[in-house]
């Protein structure tokens, strides 16, 4: 593909889901040349119509064939369409930058946070993934600090917004909060116990050794886009009553002794990122500030009083964009 083009055919596949949603208002506010767009979804989306700029565009069905003369396909609709259908954009001429975790393992695909190794995303054979949404947010803080210090180990708690499981937990989460309030009970259906007024340490699924899938993922997609294959990673990933944006505890452990000004100073110069740490004035992140930001926001800086060379931060940012769909954006921009 030419670095040329002065405007672009971009598919999204998943139009009509949260994420799809997202990345029409990031190509647009970002001013992405969009010359032609194409929204492929299901057969239940489609023909429902989708506003992008000042025109009006239907959601097709999504086909083996709907890729034809696409620059770029940007996909957000779970691994198993995913793994159906990127082959045929890519046989077609397209970039897929996908969103779910069909790929993400792969050895041939990059794993991409552009600001980190966006490098990376120049070997890429016709397929980009974007990683989980709580590693990304993550990353925007470890990976300047690993530059500085050189990371050995993290130990991580995040506490992740409904929003990450999809529209039905938003509304679940609005009906139990209106339902409690009205002194009703409430039955649980998208999470096997009430969200509101709760906190879950349950995302993804138990596997054999007691972690989560989302807490193994935490761990893979460290170690890949870091470049780190020994790095040593434990989370704990917990579902919180919060609408939109994940936030995440972090003690991790380097090579190099730290201190907190030359912390700061790395976290202060690392683009999408902003420091935000006066606990005096009660100034740290937290998802409310986080939510609807590009941006992600790192607080609660300390030297860490039980780890050697170690640090304790807080970092929060919003799933929906650099854990999703501006990622996806920024990767077709890099290209």
């Amino acid at each position: 593909m030419s670095s040329k083009k002065s405007s672009l055919h971009v598919a999204i596949v998943g139009a009509s889901g949260a994420v799809g949603q997202e990345m029409l208002q990031v190509l647009a506010r970002r001013r992405f040349p969009v010359g032609r767009l194409t929204l492929l979804g299901s057969e239940r989306s489609a023909g429902k119509k989708v506003a992008f700029g000042d025109e009006t565009h239907a959601i097709r069905v999504l086909g083996p064939d709907s890729f034809a003369d696409v620059d770029f396909a940007l996909f957000s609709a779970g691994g198993g369409v995913s793994r159906e259908f990127a082959p045929h954009a890519v046989k077609a001429g397209a970039v897929v930058v996908d969103n779910s975790s069909a790929f993400r393992q792969d050895p041939a695909v990059p794993l991409v946070i552009p600001e980190i190794n966006g490098d990376d995303a120049r070997a890429h054979r016709g397929i980009i993934a974007n990683p989980n949404c709580t590693i990304a947010v993550s990353l925007m803080a470890l990976a300047p600090l690993h530059r500085a210090f050189g990371l050995r180990r993290v130990i991580a708690a995040s506490y992740q917004a409904v929003s990450g499981t999809g529209a039905k937990a938003i509304g679940e989460l609005r009906e139990q909060v209106a339902s409690l309030g009205a002194g009703q009970a409430v039955t649980p259906r998208v999470y096997p116990h009430q969200i509101a007024f709760n906190v879950l340490p349950h995302i993804d699924t138990f596997l054999d050794d007691g972690y989560t899938g989302e807490e193994r993922k935490m761990q893979n997609e460290a170690r890949k886009i870091l470049h780190l294959p020994a790095l040593r990673l434990s989370a704990t990933c917990v579902r919180v009553p919060v609408y939109r944006a994940h936030s995440v505890a972090i003690n991790a452990e380097f090579d190099q002794p730290v201190s907190l000004e030359k912390a700061r100073a790395a976290l202060a110069a690392a683009p999408g990122l902003q420091v935000v740490d006066e606990p005096a004035r009660n100034r740290y992140p937290t998802p409310l500030a986080c939510a609807g930001q590009d941006d992600c926001q790192v607080g609660r800086l300390r030297v860490d009083c039980a780890l050697d060379n170690g640090l304790a931060f807080w970092v929060a940012g919003d799933q929906l964009l650099k854990g999703a769909a501006l990622n996806a954006v920024q990767i077709a921009e890099l290209l």
